[in-house]
């Protein structure tokens, strides 16, 4: 196995590194071409904006590779919104590889964006990526933008409406929350996706 992280310049890569070591896989950070397209699987971390992010990508020349990788690919938090077509957050292109337009939480009704703590996961499709996921387990999130419901969701949560928190389409799968923050749940998610 020889999974390696994108580094693509978020401040979670540190804490996503080292839950994959409490794993036994040691993934390589790196924004090499020809090392993220032979690893065996590929994590796109990621904390912050969707212009900044998919600039970073660009700069580094990773677009389409990353479009054209045919192995496991995970994104996770905003790099979870980057496998989205579209994010209404500076109205940025991203790589398109989930059928998505990502959207900015309404708020009101004294729900605070951003969607900050523990909420529950709502299992919507059996997938190996979801395995021994429990009804109602709970995730750690952080974000004011979020992927609506789609074919591609796999579990949902709530934060004043229904989102997708776990997406597939393919070989592409994201997390919207904060795996290596979200205790045994995070640890049983990166570790189906490492059996994948």
């Amino acid at each position: 196995m020889r999974p390696v992280l994108v580094d693509a310049g978020g401040t979670n890569i540190g804490s996503v590194r080292y839950a994959l070591q409490r794993l036994g896989a040691d993934a390589e950070l790196t924004a090499d071409a020809a090392r993220i397209r032979s690893a065996s699987h590929v994590i796109l971390p990621g904390v912050g904006a969707a212009g900044p992010g998919m600039r970073r990508l660009r700069e580094a020349g990773l677009v389409d590779v990353l479009r054209h990788l045919t192995q496991p690919v995970l994104g996770v938090c905003l790099g979870m919104q980057l496998l989205c077509e579209r994010s209404e957050e500076g109205d940025t292109e991203c790589l398109g590889v989930i059928p998505a337009t990502v959207r900015r939480f309404a708020g009101g009704d004294g729900l605070r964006v951003p969607h900050m703590g523990w909420n529950s996961l709502h299992i919507r499709t059996d997938h190996p990526l979801v395995a021994g996921v429990r009804e109602g387990d709970a995730a750690y999130f952080v974000h004011s933008y979020a992927v609506p419901i789609g074919g591609y969701t796999l579990a949902s949560s709530e934060h004043g409406e229904p989102f997708a928190a776990v997406v597939a389409a393919g070989n592409f799968m994201g997390m919207q929350f904060h795996p290596e923050r979200s205790a045994s749940l995070g640890a049983q998610l990166l570790r189906n996706f490492l059996s994948l």
